[in-house]
């Protein structure tokens, strides 16, 4: 093969597919259009004169040389990505972009004020942020900063602890008003629960709900939260947006089971950077005086 034959932009196409198992999923992750990954694959092919992927019904999977140039894309793509975050470590100004990732959850209970409060004091920094309850890869600059509840944070990650965040049960204020509180949670054993779907991603909280009524199940705790608002149930919350919601009201003492801690985390190659530091710090300040 000769250089001509293989460009990076070719690799970028293999290694979305070979990512997604799909042409449309691949489609996504590189924001082209399908028939363009289709045609972009097929021009390859027809370049090299060999098959890079099985067609069928599953999707997309990759032949032997469809595995060797997908682990050279892989490589490729973590030199690239080393590079700019190196070289973006080595800013000192307080202008540009910062990618975030965090959950629905955090974003409407906690950060939306905090983000609004830092644009006003570093206007020069524009913030794009990304909520999702799915993970965000740092090393692969998907975001520069990630927002999480976790007790494990990655190992590959810098960051600090803010608090702890606790959860307790809660229920509509109008049904359960007059209840004798705090109650125990093994005493509403058979109440109507509103549960985390499977996608929700809390693995304690779905172990902690096994033996549980719950014939509803979300994967938003903001979707728990206003199922429990308009009194279909009862839901374990974060105490930050149970408490803050008027028309619910807390059922149960915190459960210590399912306390975890909101951490944020950067690469390492950035914790440097003037506008990442900023950001660190504004916002543990203001997290933790909330």
């Amino acid at each position: 093969m000769n250089e001509q034959r293989i460009r990076w932009d070719d690799l970028e196409i293999v290694l979305a597919i070979a990512e997604a198992g799909s042409l449309s999923g691949a489609s996504r992750t590189l924001r082209i259009s399908h028939a363009t990954v289709f045609r972009r694959l097929s021009e390859m092919e027809r370049r090299l004169g060999v098959t890079l992927f099985e067609r069928s019904r599953n999707g997309y999977t990759p032949t032997m040389a469809g595995d060797d140039l997908t682990a050279s894309a892989l490589r490729v793509q973590n030199e690239i990505n080393g590079a700019e975050r190196r070289i973006i470590g080595q800013d000192l100004a307080l202008t540009g972009s910062l990618r975030i990732t965090t959950t629905d959850t955090l974003f409407a209970g906690l950060l939306s004020p905090l983000l609004a409060s830092f644009r006003e004091t570093y206007p020069a920094i524009s913030l794009e942020v990304v909520i999702s309850n799915q993970l965000h890869s740092l090393t692969r600059r998907e975001a520069d900063i990630a927002i999480r509840p976790t007790c494990k944070p990655p190992e590959t990650l810098v960051g600090r602890k803010v608090s702890d965040i606790p959860l307790a049960v809660y229920g509509q204020q109008a049904l359960w008003q007059k209840a004798p509180l705090p109650l125990d949670p093994t005493s509403l054993t058979t109440e109507n629960w509103i549960g985390p779907d499977v996608h929700l991603g809390d693995t304690a909280l779905e172990q902690w709900m096994v033996g549980k009524n719950a014939a509803y199940r979300l994967d938003s705790m903001l979707g728990m939260k206003l199922a429990v608002r308009h009194g279909a149930g009862i839901a374990v919350l974060p105490c930050y947006l149970g408490d803050a919601d008027e028309a619910l009201l807390r059922l149960s003492q915190p459960i210590d089971a399912l306390t975890t801690q909101l951490w944020l985390l950067t690469h390492p190659d950035l914790r440097h950077v003037a506008k990442v530091r900023a950001f660190m710090e504004t916002i543990t300040e203001g997290l933790r005086g909330r």
